[in-house]
């Protein structure tokens, strides 16, 4: 945001739309019963304060700090326990979210694939870690899913009205997928027929995925808060990409053009239509889905005024991008990414939208992951005080099991834990992330 003006006119309407959300909000006073050795303690509401704004260099590492270290430990021996015989996890219905034991609950892909993706990102791999020998069942389950799945279905599970699909989208699972093998697949080097049989799958889910493309770039299906699939799912297009899957280009840019279209970076306003009626959830995506054209604008500008090219003091635009080399179209749309990431950023981590409903499902916890990763992926400078505060606020809200859960949407326990742990170690995917940033 440019202007105090333009402040207020997002605000405005992002309290106003989430005040009308929340009047209609069915599932924020649920209670739950379970084992006392499962039940999660309810504690506060988490991601309440501005964060800082751009302040320190890029940092390629980060120490993570005692206390989340022994956060995260919690929360990796908690889900550990919580998977089931045949490799999954699972979120558990719709229907009936007040069952919270992890082991009463179904297995469904798109929960396994964020808790193998958390334990990945934690410092387990196939072969090593305290987490192996879960996340190659998970690994067995999730190929399983898919291997099964029928051609001519969008589906990779029979699975239905999971508290995943329900909020974020029917075909959550194949997208989640795609996201879980294209970051396992280069660990297999060892096994060569198990790396084909995974390239295979993931190829299956990429497919699937982009079948489920509308003409507008949004991913069918999409739940309560769908705008959270669609963003999602062009996560999971972007880095299947960078591993050689055969993901269509153009589906791809229609996808990204899509998410940039739910914010306007000149009037702040933020179209909610697809999310719910939140602004978090669609201004997070935004920022997701621009963060890798954003960042080759800033690298391309940076060179160009190092060369001599424009003047030291050149803002980005359509007319400086036109000087340095890009094509009409391609100015136009590298510029409205590169103004999509710079406000939307900044949106999200406002404290008006970040207070949503006063308390968090699993969407805030995903769009607060989406804001992260956004950030280390466009190189931004304030990815460290954007973890400095998030790492502390999730501790506070830590049950005392070592489990995160929603209070309102998606509740389950095992889907938050994954999530929170996600966040917490965001800093150990710095490589993966900044490589899906390059040009």
């Amino acid at each position: 945001m440019k202007n105090l003006k333009t402040f207020s006119v997002v605000f405005l309407v992002g309290s106003i739309l989430i005040y009308n959300a929340q009047s209609s909000k069915e599932e924020t006073n649920i209670h739950y019963r379970a084992e006392a050795s499962l039940m999660p303690a309810i504690k506060g509401c988490v991601f309440k304060t501005v964060f800082g704004e751009e302040s320190s260099a890029f940092h390629s590492s980060y120490k993570t700090p005692e206390k989340v270290e022994h956060s995260i430990t919690d929360g990796l021996n908690w889900i550990a326990k919580a998977q089931h015989s045949g490799g999954g996890w699972g979120a558990g219905s719709h229907a009936r979210q007040h069952i919270i034991d992890p082991h009463e609950v179904n297995a469904d892909p798109a929960t396994t694939s964020m808790v193998a993706m958390a334990i990945m990102r934690s410092g387990s791999t196939i072969n090593s870690g305290p987490y192996s020998n879960q996340l190659k069942k998970a690994l067995e389950y999730i190929l399983k899913e898919v291997e099964r799945s029928s051609q001519n279905n969008n589906r990779i599970t029979d699975e239905t009205g999971t508290q995943i699909q329900t909020k974020l989208g029917a075909n959550i699972d194949a997208v989640l997928a795609t996201q879980f093998l294209t970051n396992i697949v280069d660990e297999l080097d060892y096994d060569p027929a198990l790396k084909k049989r995974v390239m295979k799958s993931l190829n299956v889910c990429v497919d699937k995925v982009q079948n489920l493309q509308a003409s507008d770039g949004r991913t069918k299906g999409g739940g309560w808060a769908g705008v959270l699939q669609s963003g999602l799912a062009n996560n999971a297009l972007e880095a299947a990409q960078t591993k050689g899957a055969k993901v269509d280009a153009a589906i791809l840019e229609k996808s990204r053009e899509y998410q940039n279209s739910n914010f306007n970076a000149k009037s702040g306003e933020v179209n909610t239509t697809d999310g719910a009626g939140v602004v978090l959830y669609s201004v997070s995506s935004s920022v997701r889905a621009s963060a890798k054209q954003a960042r080759e604008v800033k690298e391309d500008i940076a060179k160009a005024k190092a060369e001599g090219k424009i003047e030291p003091d050149a803002e980005v635009s359509e007319e400086t991008l036109n000087r340095i080399g890009y094509s009409k179209d391609k100015a136009m749309k590298a510029n409205t990414s590169y103004q999509v990431y710079s406000s939307a950023k900044t949106v999200a981590q406002n404290d008006k939208v970040i207070r949503g409903f006063g308390n968090n499902g699993g969407e805030e916890f995903l769009s607060f992951l989406q804001t992260g990763e956004s950030m280390i992926i466009n190189k931004d400078n304030d990815w460290k005080n954007w973890y400095d505060n998030v790492s502390g606020r999730l501790l506070n809200i830590q049950n005392n099991n070592g489990s995160w859960n929603g209070h309102h949407c998606i509740t389950s326990p095992v889907f938050c834990t994954a999530i929170s742990i996600l966040i917490l170690t965001v800093n150990n995917d710095i490589d993966k992330l900044t490589m899906i940033g390059q040009n």
